[in-house]
Parts: structure tokens; C-alpha cells; sequence
């Protein structure tokens, strides 16, 4: 599988995660993108034994877009703590029906169930909750389906898939949590956009964007 580069120097490896595959390898055996640029990496550089590559942040297995990986473990390090500060920004496009205020900040508390990999909102307080808050714009609403576009201010598992499906707009394509509105077969239309951090050893501000291909629904918004 190609997998496009944005960006690549010394310390980052930025590209555009394909959807529908894994971030990182799991039990299921399946290809994942940490191995693939492993072994980009290994066969480019004519690398002898094994290659460093440090995963810092995640995709869920069906979204696409920007990922940074760190090429060596000082940038793993300070990449990891600008997120911790929550210094890493990270911007989604996001497709969902129906159609919401024109902005807003969603705070939810969520508890993941390691057996069935679900997230769900709970209250405030419920044992092993944590909290999520993402701000929203609305961009563009077209044929019932709205694009909106998120700031993620904390980094939780599934986190805006839940959040947009609590307040009954599930994402377009999200079988797991819009399983009502949604049909087999559809590409959930969620996709990172953008990523700004600080560059581990430069100290300066580094923004990687890019835009999801133009097809359906994507194609039915001029507005990003």
C-alpha cells in the first residue's frame, strides 16, 4: 500500500492515513500503517536491523487523514507531552446528519467496554468515566447531511463518533453508533484535516493539513 507523505524530516514522519486500516497492529492480524512505514523506512534508507518509528497519536481504523509519527524517541517524548498539555491541536472534518446549532462545545463523560470495543456517554461520576469536550463549527448543511468542522480539545477513544451520536447526529457511514440512519457498506465521513504541534527540536509551530477525496458525501460541500 502507498501511503502519501506529507512531511518528513529527521524527527516526523507526517502522512495521510488511508481509512479502513489500523493505526497499529492488533489482534485481529490485519495491515496496519505503524509496520508499512516501518518498512518504507527500512527499504528508503537501506536500514539495517530494526526501525525505529514511534506512534503518538491514533486514528480509529475506519477515518483517514493527517498522522505524525516520531522518527526518534526524543521526538516521541515531546510530542507525547505537548499532548498530555494538550498542545497538540488537532482538526476533524466530520459529515453527520441532520443539522446542528451554528456552533458549541460538547462535554461528555465516557466509559469504554474493552469487550466490545463501544464507548458510551455516561453520567458525570460513573466509575471509570472520562471526560470529553470537542468544540464544533457548522460549515454547510446539504440533503439532510451537515459538515462540521472539530476541534478535539481531549483525545478519547471513539470520542467524537459518541459525542455527535448522544446529541442525535451520528456520524454519516458510522455503523457502530448510527447504526439506525446508517447502511452497510457507506465510508464513515470522518477524516483529520489538520494537525499543529510545536517541532521537538526546533521549538517552532509545524501545521500539516490535507482535505479528504471528493467523494460521496464529501462532494456535496464547497465549503472546506
Amino acid at each position: 500500500m502507498k501511503i502519501p507523505i506529507i512531511f518528513e524530516d529527521n524527527h516526523l514522519l507526517v502522512v495521510n492515513k488511508p481509512p479502513n486500516i489500523l493505526s497499529q497492529a492488533d489482534k485481529t492480524g490485519d495491515e496496519d500503517l505503524l509496520t508499512l512505514l516501518k518498512q518504507d523506512l527500512k527499504l528508503r534508507y537501506n536500514k539495517p536491523g530494526n526501525v525505529y518509528l514511534g506512534l503518538v497519536h491514533r486514528l480509529d481504523r475506519p477515518v483517514g487523514g493527517v498522522m505524525i509519527f516520531a522518527k526518534t524517541s526524543k521526538a516521541a517524548s515531546r510530542l507525547s507531552n505537548q499532548i498530555r498539555e494538550r498542545e497538540f491541536k488537532k482538526t476533524y472534518l466530520a459529515v453527520i446528519h441532520g443539522k446542528t446549532e451554528q456552533s458549541g462545545r460538547l462535554r461528555h463523560y465516557l466509559v469504554k467496554n474493552p469487550d466490545t470495543n463501544m464507548v458510551a456517554a455516561v453520567g458525570k461520576g460513573t466509575i471509570n468515566a472520562k471526560e470529553a469536550v470537542l468544540d464544533f463549527l457548522l460549515l454547510e448543511s446539504s440533503k439532510g447531511l451537515s459538515l462540521l468542522k472539530i476541534n478535539l480539545l481531549t483525545g478519547r477513544s471513539h470520542q467524537i463518533r459518541v459525542q455527535l451520536a448522544a446529541i442525535g447526529h451520528p456520524l454519516f457511514g458510522d455503523l457502530r453508533y448510527g447504526a439506525k440512519v446508517n447502511k452497510p457498506g457507506q465510508q464513515i465521513a470522518l477524516f483529520c484535516q489538520q494537525i499543529s504541534c510545536l517541532h521537538p527540536t526546533l521549538n517552532e509551530l509545524m501545521t500539516f493539513s490535507q482535505l479528504p477525496e471528493d467523494a460521496y458525501p464529501w462532494n456535496l460541500f464547497t465549503a472546506y
